[in-house]
């Protein structure tokens, strides 16, 4: 079965309250950098919608021949959900919006706290509903009763990473950086996203040695081969930035004053 608080099954309660709490920040943030434009429910309802989409489906492609594979409706119903996937999707879905909306202004800057914080509070359900990782011998692990092992797929009895914890700690973290300390510093518009999501790339594919996911190529599972392929992209293009001199901060002119 899956634990729910009262009548609402707890994963799908979490990630709605993970989603409202990273809507909450979004617009404190665009509040506090002054801007204040309508089209910007627009490119949050964008996010919404392709990180939906993109988290139901992102995992459909599994098989190279596709006949092995589920039907798209099969895979929304039953399929596997996929944070990475629905990243990917509300980052597509962001820019479809601010293109179909007119909207120029960057919005890294106000997505990535707001990301940070919902994905925290979103693990959660995570936590509560999925197999915490793998079999560890510290005293830190978490231990299933044998109805939560048999519907999650784990061990009764055997203490396991609590693979969520780190990762909703790694997010806290991230949220706290980028709310108090990044959110003052002189960094080109949008690229605290870019950091974030570089920074959880590589954070994502370490813990996911502890995850228990099924292991599919050279000892990678699927998340890792395909951060394998993108987070090296990412990281250049940091990199490009910073040779370019795109992060140099550039003193503002003393005044001068002027006798009269």
């Amino acid at each position: 079965m899956i634990p729910r608080i009262g009548p609402i099954p707890s994963h799908e309660l979490f990630v709605a309250l993970g989603v409202l709490a990273a809507a909450a920040v979004f617009f404190v943030e665009a509040r506090r950098r002054g801007q204040r434009d309508e089209r910007l429910l627009q490119v949050v309802m964008g996010a919404l919608v392709g990180g939906a989409l993109f988290m139901r489906l992102g995992t459909w492609f599994q098989h190279v021949d596709l006949r092995d594979n589920a039907s798209l409706v099969e895979q929304w119903a039953y399929g596997n959900r996929s944070i990475l996937g629905g990243l990917v999707g509300a980052w597509l879905g962001v820019h479809v919006a601010k293109r179909v909306a007119g909207y120029r202004l960057r919005t890294g800057d106000l997505f990535a706290p707001a990301v940070a914080l919902g994905m925290a509070v979103g693990r959660i359900g995570c936590l509560l509903t999925e197999k915490p990782g793998t079999p560890t011998g510290g005293g830190w692990g978490i231990t299933l009763d044998p109805g939560a092992a048999a519907a999650t797929g784990g061990v009764a009895g055997v203490p396991l990473h609590p693979s969520f914890v780190y990762e909703i700690a790694f997010h806290l973290a991230a949220f706290v950086a980028l709310w108090l300390w990044l959110r003052r510093k002189d960094l080109p518009p949008g690229e605290t996203f870019v950091w974030y999501v570089a920074a959880y790339g590589i954070f994502r594919f370490l813990v996911e040695f502890v995850r228990g996911n099924e292991v599919v190529w050279a000892g990678l599972t699927r998340p890792q081969l395909f951060l394998a392929v993108t987070v090296p992209l990412v990281v250049v293009r940091i990199a490009w930035r910073w040779r370019s001199g795109a992060y140099r901060v550039v003193p503002s002119p003393t005044p001068v004053e002027v006798a009269l």
